[in-house]
């Protein structure tokens, strides 16, 4: 009989939160993976020993599908997290896997590591998270941009961002890596 490690058990709960992505309002929600559609149809068997042989066979099967990657285990920190790391990169809708979009970033606050300038002028930043981001507009800032000062990025329109400069002009900029 298989026995849950504390682990695995703590896998499972997170599961259990990640599978079901939070749904927008107006959409129904996403349908949970089968290996854990399986898993709760354990709890409908009513003989004790027939359910306890269906918990193990399907843990044995979730178990695997996570050995062989088929499977990922999140919880909600962790995906916002990897959330506020993509943040100004564009991606396709993902069905969700980093939660609905009542849970998107909008903007960050973070601190400037490099500042240099283009060709034509424009600011690079590099980013304490590792980000870099390049200003797109003609913009001039009355006060140069300075290593460890802190810098506000929002969402803008067409794909574009604001960064503000502790709390200076705002420029527009896009994420470059």
């Amino acid at each position: 009989m298989l026995q849950l490690s504390s682990r695995f058990a703590v896998a499972l709960v997170l599961l259990a939160g990640a599978a079901v992505p939070v749904a927008a309002k107006d959409k129904a929600p996403a349908v949970p993976p089968a290996q854990i559609r399986e898993l709760y149809a354990c709890r409908d068997i009513a003989d004790p020993t027939a359910r306890l042989a269906c918990f193990d066979r399907e843990v044995g099967e979730l178990s695997a599908a996570d050995q062989a990657r088929e499977i990922v285990f999140t919880d909600k920190e962790t995906a916002k997290e990897t959330r506020r790391g993509l943040f100004g990169f564009s991606f396709p809708k993902l069905g969700g896997i980093f939660g609905g979009d009542e849970d998107a970033i909008k903007e960050i606050e973070t601190t400037i590591r490099t500042v240099s300038t283009d060709r034509s002028g424009k600011y690079i930043f590099g980013m304490e998270d590792e980000s870099v981001w390049m200003q797109i507009d003609t913009t001039h800032l009355p006060r140069q941009p300075k290593v460890g000062q802190k810098v506000k990025i929002r969402v803008a329109t067409m794909g574009s961002y604001f960064a503000t400069v502790e709390g200076g002009r705002a420029i527009r900029m896009k994420r470059d890596r």
